[in-house]
């Protein structure tokens, strides 16, 4: 079982704060972003371009239930992988916890010239958009909740610390 499952929008740290978690844990660290990239042979903005979002979701999807099944360690999950209501079934009874972030913060940590394909157009308006959309999801599957805004990754780490340990 994993030890923590980290959920959350674009920018809002999970694969910065899941490396260093798993780190002072002594676990390992698996982002299924990565995952999917590599059983597809290319970048995840890649696949959005040549194979649709439906595609990726699909990737998204089998990443997240075989690293669930696999990993026991800290685990990442992309921004929208828990749109998938078959997603949200897999991720109950985890430790999963919601990396909340605020637009200003979240754009500062993404950059407006980003490669991430849901914000080509508009990325602050469509940031904000994806952030409104999924914070009810966030909210309802996490067991903590731990606010990101302007705080640095070793103070978010030891507060996750402590909430883990309880």
């Amino acid at each position: 079982m994993t030890t923590a499952v980290l959920i959350g929008p674009p920018g809002s740290g999970k694969t910065t704060l899941g490396k260093l978690l798993a780190e002072r844990l002594g676990v390992g660290f698996r982002d299924t972003d990565t995952d999917v990239e590599a059983v597809a042979g290319k970048p995840v903005s890649d696949i959005f371009v040549e194979d649709g979002e439906e595609r990726f979701r699909e990737l998204e999807h089998q990443a997240v239930r075989r690293a669930l099944a696999e990993h026991d360690g800290v685990l990442s999950l992309g921004g929208g992988a828990v749109l998938n209501p078959e997603t949200q079934a897999l991720l109950d009874g985890h430790t999963v916890v919601y990396l909340e972030v605020g637009l200003a913060d979240a754009v500062q940590r993404v950059g407006l010239a980003s490669a991430r394909p849901l914000l080509v157009l508009n990325p602050r308006s469509q940031l904000k958009k994806l952030m409104e959309e999924r914070r009810p999801i966030y909210e309802r599957l996490a067991v903590l909740t731990v606010k990101t805004d302007k705080r640095e990754p070793e103070e978010l780490a030891e507060e996750i610390l402590k909430e883990l340990a309880k």
